[in-house]
């Protein structure tokens, strides 16, 4: 008997020939929680069929290429539900500053790479973090200056909500005494008065010139990130055009990719959520290929409570007179939000703080009263901190909860800042994905790229672990917040393709789905947990095409 095979809206049973067959003892479909051993049939870019070797045997044709993965994991691509791409094309080819623990390190690496790189006209780097130095202390210009004092430096930091410019930097792009702060945006100065190099959210956007590169350049930085997503097994990104106060990333730019056939991975980005409802309509109707989308429109309710720019319900344990702060008013995310919604946009919120999150499902639930209830598929993004009464707010509300596992590795388990920013109380309920999951919340991962490295198995890691690199604490940062592998993978796979409205063709392992196909080096189910740091992938799959093979299978 053949297998079931779903094709034109109708069962129909049959038998074609593949033109690949990958059999494991271990394949994740999506769809259970523990891996089946088997095959699976790819015809074209669709999955044709699932099943044991016995049944596969009439897929076989003369042509057919096969692939026996042993024990090894085959699941379904990865979908990065969250990232920067061009930014993070950006820090990926310029100086990664992300393992410098001080100012000085920093500006160190940063003088040997102007060095290497004597051609560029800014000196870009990304990644750092003055949180994560001893001190803590806000870097300034003057250190910078004592190693470059001829070229403009602009690096951007590790949360992308702040960036650090020597003095030639702020002369080139104008910004002085004289320079008033932007709307939720800050110009760092001295006690005289004079900038002091550090730029806070919105004030990032006064130096932007710096991320402008020639389109030879571009090329060469998209290409890179396409090879660096294909060998991470990910198949699929949602690409967040907005950043405090600006967009990077364009889509016609993507679509040159599509049209040479040279994407290989699905983009599906969102553009501001600031009232232009004509861009979004025209968005909407230009980019809706099956490699290309429009997704919906993004916006910040806050900042990050790292910078005290995390909107709090209470104040900050460390500085009892600030609860941060929100980009816009109150009553201009309703307007927007139910808007939006009326028009049928879905929207995005960036909302770390326990009061953004609160504004956040206020604003969606508004808008269900005003519209009505439908399938919008809202989210809220990030979420590091939650007052517990609002968590079965996500599942009556139908919003989704974007989340990245790997931001809660902010500090050592002995220096953990958020400790100090959020206290004993507040710091039960960061990062609450346990408890999102029990309240029958919709959760999806993601990384943030390039806030955290791209890697899906290393989010995957902390959510199942909460241990930080360290390996403390032994049983994770309140484990009550673990979750299993089986769900976490999900998350980063079925769960995504939902969040953009296509788990009709993607996210899982069945007939009739698109051939986005991954194979790690081991089985995780029996692998320690520790191990999930050091797999690596073996074969990426889009579209029934490899798109990236390691030696050797």
């Amino acid at each position: 008997m053949g297998l079931l095979v779903k094709e034109g809206g109708r069962d129909r049973l049959e038998k074609r020939k593949a033109d690949w067959v990958i059999k494991s003892q271990a394949i994740f479909t999506g769809d259970g929680s523990e891996p089946i051993s088997g095959c699976i049939a790819i015809r074209g870019d669709r999955i044709l069929a699932v099943g044991d070797e016995r049944q596969m045997e009439g897929y076989l044709g003369p042509n057919t290429k096969q692939i026996d993965a042993g024990d090894r994991l085959v699941l379904p691509g990865f979908h990065d539900f969250h990232l920067h791409l061009w930014i993070g094309s950006l820090a990926h080819h310029y100086a990664d500053l992300s393992t410098c623990y001080s100012e000085e390190a920093t500006v160190q690496k940063i003088a040997e790479f102007a060095e290497e790189r004597p051609d560029d006209p800014w000196v870009l780097g990304f990644g750092w973090h003055h949180i994560n130095w001893p001190d803590q202390q806000l870097p300034t210009r003057h250190s910078l200056d004592q190693q470059i004092s001829d070229r403009p430096v602009f690096l951007l930091n590790e949360e992308l909500h702040s960036a650090w410019l020597n003095t030639k930097a702020l002369e080139m792009v104008g910004i002085d005494r004289a320079t008033k702060d932007p709307s939720f945006g800050r110009i760092e100065r001295d006690e005289k008065g004079e900038p002091t190099g550090f730029l806070y959210e919105t004030a990032v956007v006064l130096a932007l010139e710096a991320l402008d590169v020639p389109i030879e350049k571009k090329d060469e930085l998209m290409c890179g990130f396409l090879q660096q997503a294909a060998s991470l097994g990910i198949t699929s990104v949602s690409d967040m055009l907005p950043l405090p106060g600006f967009e990077a990333g364009d889509p016609a730019w993507y679509a040159q990719y599509e049209a040479r056939g040279e994407l290989t991975a699905r983009i599906h980005f969102l553009i501001a959520l600031d009232g232009d409802w004509g861009r979004a309509e025209r968005m909407r109707e230009q980019y809706q290929s099956d490699k290309l989308q429009f997704s919906g429109l993004k916006q910040f309710v806050d900042g990050v409570p790292l910078t005290y720019t995390g909107y709090l319900l209470e104040p900050y344990t460390d500085s009892p007179g600030e609860v941060g702060a929100t980009l816009f008013e109150r009553e201009t995310y309703e307007k927007w939000i139910v808007e939006a919604d009326r028009r049928g946009f879905r929207a995005r919120l960036h909302a770390c703080g326990d009061g953004a999150v609160r504004l956040a499902l206020d604003c969606f639930e508004k808008a269900r009263k005003v519209n009505g209830p439908r399938d919008a598929r809202h989210c809220i993004e990030h979420i590091e901190v939650i007052d517990p009464a609002d968590l079965g707010r996500f599942a009556d509300l139908g919003v989704i909860a974007s989340m990245q596992p790997e931001h809660m590795t902010a500090g050592s388990v002995d220096t953990h800042a958020y400790v100090d920013r959020l206290g004993p109380e507040r710091i039960r309920y960061t990062w609450p994905i346990g408890s999102l999951q029990k309240s029958g919340a919709q959760l999806i991962f993601s990384s943030d790229y390039p806030v955290v490295e791209l890697n899906p198995l290393v989010g995957i890691y902390r959510a199942v672990t909460r241990r930080q690199y360290d390996g403390r604490p032994v049983d994770g940062w309140h484990p009550q917040e673990r979750i299993t592998l089986a769900d976490a993978l999900t998350y980063y796979t079925k769960a995504p393709a939902y969040g953009v409205f296509r788990e009709h063709e993607l996210g899982t392992l069945e007939p009739g789905k698109k051939a986005d196909i991954i194979i790690l080096d081991r089985n995780l189910f029996s692998a320690e947990m520790d191990e999930l740091l050091e797999t690596k992938v073996e074969l990426t799959m889009m579209d029934g095409k490899v798109v990236y093979r390691r030696e050797g299978l």
